[in-house]
């Protein structure tokens, strides 16, 4: 399988991206947004079969800030304003005419901000994965699912949050049960080499811009809502969530109620990563999708 390479200038800086599979005229790429912010595109690659299965490209790259497009010490780049041009850079550079656009977590944010705030011509359908439309809903619905932790591990969660430390080793106990249970890992011998290799997580970006957990938006991204203007969102959009995911299914079913030509598929027993946790279903899902809405 064909995979290209590449780095395309941005602000000053390199952004990394990889195409897998050949160019098809007839089926316009997969453009795939990756979550954090401040991880990387490395769990996308297990969809790399994809592209041939469904004769179509994938295209992922790694957001400014991370991965092999690391970058710290400039905490005033994370901002959705950053990461939007960003997005429109690569589809500039990479002469993206037509596309599909996924977005997984944050990746879904920046797709619903890049659609509902910005000129985005040419984008065919949506596939909002495990995502959100309000950090403040978000917010409230890590809260609620806190509550079902061991009573000591919501003893050290609030006393961090009333602190303002996180990294004691109660505090950080707790934040890794509720990963486990809500997130994704541990991975290990026998998993896909994409899911263990070693990366550079964007650690700057992703306090700065969102904060220091899961459940504590702070952030630049704080105020982020477009729940009001998910009613203008005339582009398809497939919703996939996960029945144990951090995206709840009250939240995916916020965007499923409020775009109109949306439809929403439950991973009843997957946590966040419902593209790494049950593979097969969802590139099935996602093959008649695209080719749905080519």
């Amino acid at each position: 399988m064909k995979i290209t390479e590449g780095y395309i200038p941005f602000m000053g800086y390199q952004t990394y991206y990889r195409i897998v599979g050949e160019a098809n005229p007839q089926k316009a790429p997969l453009l795939l947004l990756h979550g954090g912010p401040g991880s990387t595109h490395n769990s996308f690659e297990v969809l790399d079969f994809f592209a041939e299965e469904d004769n179509r490209q994938l295209i992922m790259y790694d957001q400014i800030g991370c991965g092999n497009s690391y970058l710290d010490g400039h905490p005033e780049l994370w901002t959705r304003e950053t990461w939007a041009q960003e997005l429109i850079t690569v589809r500039k550079a990479l002469d993206l005419k037509e596309v599909h656009l996924l977005g997984q977590s944050w990746g879904g944010m920046l797709t619903l901000e890049y659609i509902c705030n910005y000129d985005h011509e040419g984008v065919k359908s949506l596939v909002l994965s495990s995502t959100l439309p309000s950090s403040q809903l978000w917010g409230a619905e890590q809260a609620r699912m806190i509550k079902e932790l061991p009573q000591e591990m919501q003893d050290a969660i609030r006393s961090a949050a009333e602190s303002g430390i996180y990294d004691s080793p109660e505090a950080k106990a707790a934040e890794a049960e509720f990963m486990l249970r809500h997130c994704n890992g541990p991975y290990g011998a026998g998993d896909p080499e994409c899911l263990t290799r070693e990366k550079r997580h964007g650690d700057e970006a992703y306090l700065v811009g969102w904060g220091p957990n899961e459940f504590t938006p702070q952030g630049t991204l704080k105020d982020f809502d477009v729940t009001d203007k998910l009613k203008d969102i005339r582009e398809p959009a497939l919703i996939i969530s996960g029945g144990n995911d951090l995206s709840t299914p009250y939240i995916a079913k916020t965007m499923a109620d409020g775009i109109p030509n949306s439809r929403w598929e439950l991973f009843r027993t997957c946590r966040h990563s419902c593209y790494v946790e049950d593979t097969p279903r969802y590139a099935r899902l996602l093959k008649n999708w695209l080719n749905g809405n080519d």
